[in-house]
């Protein structure tokens, strides 16, 4: 925990957990980092740096770019890519790069990983292809091809609220058979179905939270962290959070929790990641810009993220002025 989280007053609990000693790759606290634009509609290369430093500061064990939360459905395969390489070369290796690479069209997922590798990426992560909702055996011959064609680990991202496609158990099971095939970001929302998961798959097999406020809960049946929208705000707290719970002290991550849920709940008013570019522009962070079809947050929506902020002491409260 930097001096900085201390002086915004997280610095008590923090102080209670113990840091992880050593962190298996793609566990712990990523962050599905958000993609910052000029007000021109560009890549920002200066905000996105400026991103990847904050939050290697804060202690992040991994970075997420170019997921849904980056916005990749809007980038170009050019921009995916510039962003992957601007990621890779600003955390010089500190941590692993886990870059978006997927889609319902298996041919250009295939592709998408190959650039995300020659951009150094550590590893891709690799969503259950949208709209055309693949039968079980579709979604596995999907996943298998793309691992045949990657030398890099993935990790499949399940959120069916999202593509209207469930990752079924079962069909999980067999795709940890393969290789690279390391681990799966669990988005369902459906706690059996995630109790389910961590206890069939092989103990090796990194099981990650995709919901901030479910984190807790999946890490207490054997899930091994978060891909996490809040950390682009709170990077510091939220590893704290997850290292009390990697090191069985769920009593400080439970009080870390119970601070944090309001920012968890108010990153989702609004489609993600509307609320979140719209909390790191009221941070200073980033321009408020985003890509059609994505639009500003509503007023009252943007006042509710505001207040979130203000009592995370994220942002200076503003003072109210009467007019004499």
């Amino acid at each position: 925990m930097s001096e900085r989280w201390q002086a915004m007053g997280w610095g008590p609990i923090a102080n209670q957990v113990k840091k992880a000693s050593t962190m298996a790759m793609f566990t712990g606290c990523g962050t599905a980092v958000v993609t910052p634009f000029t007000a021109a509609g560009a890549i920002d290369d200066t905000a996105l740096r400026r991103l990847v430093r904050r939050q290697i500061e804060g202690g992040i064990h991994f970075l997420v770019p170019c997921g849904t939360t980056g916005e990749s459905p809007t980038l170009t395969q050019a921009e995916r890519r510039y962003v992957v390489e601007r990621v890779v070369e600003e955390s010089a290796g500190r941590v692993p790069v886990l870059a978006g690479a997927g889609g319902y069209n298996t041919q250009e997922a295939i592709e998408a990983g190959e650039t995300m590798a020659r951009a150094g990426a550590s590893g891709l992560l690799s969503v259950t292809p949208y709209y055309n909702k693949p039968t079980p055996e579709g979604l596995y011959r999907h996943f298998r091809a793309i691992a045949e064609h990657t030398h890099l680990p993935i990790v499949l991202y399940n959120v069916p609220g999202r593509t209207g496609c469930n990752l079924d158990v079962s069909t999980l099971v067999r795709l940890t058979a393969i290789p690279n095939i390391v681990g799966v970001k669990e988005a369902s929302g459906n706690m059996t179905q995630m109790c389910e998961v961590c206890r069939e798959v092989p103990a090796d097999f990194v099981v990650l939270s995709g919901d901030d406020a479910l984190t807790l809960p999946l890490m207490a049946v054997g899930g091994r962290g978060i891909i996490s929208v809040a950390a682009n705000e709170a990077p510091g707290p939220m590893v704290d959070m997850v290292d009390a719970a990697v090191h069985g002290d769920f009593a400080a991550a439970r009080t870390l929790h119970q601070r944090l849920l309001p920012l968890m709940m108010v990153n989702f008013v609004e489609s993600n990641p509307i609320p979140v570019k719209s909390a790191l522009a009221s941070m200073g962070l980033i321009e408020e810009v985003y890509r059609l079809p994505l639009v500003p947050p509503k007023p009252e929506s943007r006042a509710r993220i505001v207040r979130v902020l203000e009592d995370l002491g994220l942002i200076e409260r503003a003072v109210a002025t009467t007019m004499s």
